[in-house]
């Protein structure tokens, strides 16, 4: 059974590969990310994606990259690689954006860069190497409400309609199936240890290349080779 910090990073993972197809060879060493979208295209695409436009929602994800990037600087001085930043905080922006809700009047950048800010930090917390203290009632994320959620409350509310269950075991079980079908062993794990898929810590690509005695720019080429190819199963 997976626990609730587990679960939470194979969910997130999830998502990411729903929208890697385009990211990836953005948050793999490329520093030409595109120009933010005006407020009126802002506007239009959030229309549309309200209305179910799958594109729509790509293009906020893509046209927001620079902001991950402007915000993945603010920790430089962390012992995190900046691409791992950027691949990090990328995931939040996706979050962000799935969990906005037009109709709250919020800002998007103001919504989606509190969620990059979140995952970048719940991130660096879980890999300090000195096993500092995670307190329960410390805030880990935000609701589809803009809600602060805290690990306890995670821990608490573990109960869930039968369908969002079943919806998340099959998610779950594809993921696994094509990680072993068309993953080969070395991108397999990889992947396992960047996101934690085992259970364990996420580790840096530093830290991968370390492990396998490779370099790092080479984890990160088997990285993207990897996840460009889950992330088409996930369009499919």
């Amino acid at each position: 059974m997976f626990s609730a910090l587990c679960l939470s990073g194979i969910l997130g993972f999830i998502e990411f590969l729903k929208s890697a197809v385009f990211v990836v060879g953005y948050i793999s060493g490329s520093n030409l990310f595109p120009e933010p979208l005006t407020q009126e295209e802002e506007k239009m695409y959030l229309e549309q994606m309200k209305n179910g436009n799958e594109e729509a929602r790509n293009i906020l994800i893509e046209r927001n990259l620079r902001l991950v990037a402007h915000i993945s600087k603010k920790y430089s001085t962390s012992n995190v690689n900046q691409d791992d930043l950027i691949s990090i905080g990328t995931i939040g922006l996706i979050k962000g954006i799935n969990s906005f809700n037009v109709d709250k009047g919020s800002r998007l950048s103001t919504y989606v860069s509190r969620c990059i800010d979140n995952e970048i930090l719940m991130h660096l917390r879980s890999t300090k190497k000195l096993g500092a203290e995670v307190y329960l009632n410390e805030p880990i994320g935000k609701d589809k409400d803009d809600n602060v959620v805290t690990l306890q409350e995670v821990l608490e509310n573990n109960e869930r309609p039968i369908e969002e269950e079943v919806d998340i075991k099959m998610k779950i079980k594809f993921l696994y199936e094509k990680m072993k079908s068309i993953l080969k062993t070395r991108e397999k794990t990889i992947l396992e240890l960047r996101f934690g898929l085992g259970g364990h810590k996420p580790k840096t690509q530093h830290e991968i290349a370390e492990m396998l005695g490779i370099s790092r720019s080479y984890v990160s080429r088997i990285e993207t080779k990897a996840i460009d190819k889950l992330s088409k199963e996930f369009k499919n």
